[in-house]
């Protein structure tokens, strides 16, 4: 008998889902920290983490799809998320007041905060690269 091939994503899918198990926790202890340089781990510097964290996700869910269109694809939702934040519907905010919606959606626009999505989507594109290296079959 034959074994069947593995899918040909599937080491690079578990490399993601690794990688996307390590981000969250570090993503959420910024988000919650408490101590110095708390407001700006918590509101700004994470941003770092959450973009990694989107773009690995998106590479999961298509990845035939190349790093630099999901890093870009991700910076520019996550840019169009934070001006989504300077409007404020009720049925929005009441989205905004759940933990997750907090933490997908976030609630204050700020524009120190897009830096921090071009260095977290630029981290996230060098991350795919080389997950895509360690784990091809060429």
């Amino acid at each position: 008998m034959s074994k069947r091939p593995a899918p040909l994503y599937r080491p690079y899918r578990q490399a993601l889902a690794v990688s996307m198990a390590v981000i969250v926790p570090l993503g959420l202890t910024f988000k919650f920290y408490q101590g110095p340089g708390q407001s700006w781990l918590n509101d700004t510097f994470g941003g770092v983490p959450y973009e990694i964290f989107f773009v690995l996700l998106a590479a999961y869910i298509w990845p035939s799809v190349s790093p630099g269109r999901i890093a870009i694809s991700v910076c520019l939702t996550t840019c169009g998320l934070e001006f989504l934040q300077l409007w404020q519907p009720a049925w929005l905010q009441a989205i905004r007041a759940t933990l997750l919606g907090r933490l997908v959606l976030g609630n204050t626009f700020s524009w120190e905060d897009f830096p921090y999505y071009f260095v977290g989507s630029g981290l996230g594109w060098l991350g795919l690269r080389w997950l895509k290296r360690v784990t091809s079959h060429t």
